[in-house]
């Protein structure tokens, strides 16, 4: 994967927590796999179109879904409800619409479609890429993977 892909998403998820949640993430460690298999109980798959075509996936443990949700709302969430996962569908649609405006900065046209929202565990998320780049982030409520599938 191209570089000049990954650091607008990186860029878009930082300044979407600082903004939103008063969080900074901090980058943590990078694996590259052969397919996506999250271990967390709530992802956020974001399609792209255009001329990067792919996935972006949030991967949040159930906890953190929570307290973002909590953050965001000014409400106490104890269950990874409708209200939690859409929610969270939001933040992943705010966080690649931000990033696909970083791109459109590099000439590359694309699209998000909407967020398609996944609960449960060891999931495996399929797509057409060859292979996928996991990056790891950790704030005070806990830690997050964004994950990118991008052909």
């Amino acid at each position: 994967m191209d570089v000049k892909y990954l650091n607008p998403i990186i860029a878009a998820t930082d300044s979407v927590f600082e903004t939103m949640l008063s969080l900074k993430p901090e980058k943590g460690k990078m694996s590259v796999q052969e397919e996506l298999i999250t271990d967390k109980e709530a992802n956020v798959i974001i399609g792209m179109t255009g001329d990067i075509r792919g996935s972006i996936v949030y991967s949040f443990s159930e906890e953190m879904a929570l307290k973002v949700v909590a953050a965001m709302s000014g409400m106490e969430m104890d269950t990874l409800d409708k209200f939690v996962t859409s929610a969270m569908g939001e933040l992943g649609n705010i966080i690649s619409g931000k990033a696909t405006v970083g791109l459109s900065e590099q000439d590359l046209e694309c699209d998000i479609v909407p967020p398609q929202i996944v609960t449960g565990k060891e999931i495996n998320i399929t797509s057409e890429a060859d292979s996928v780049l996991m990056v790891n982030f950790n704030t005070e409520l806990g830690d997050f993977d964004v994950s990118f599938a991008i052909k």
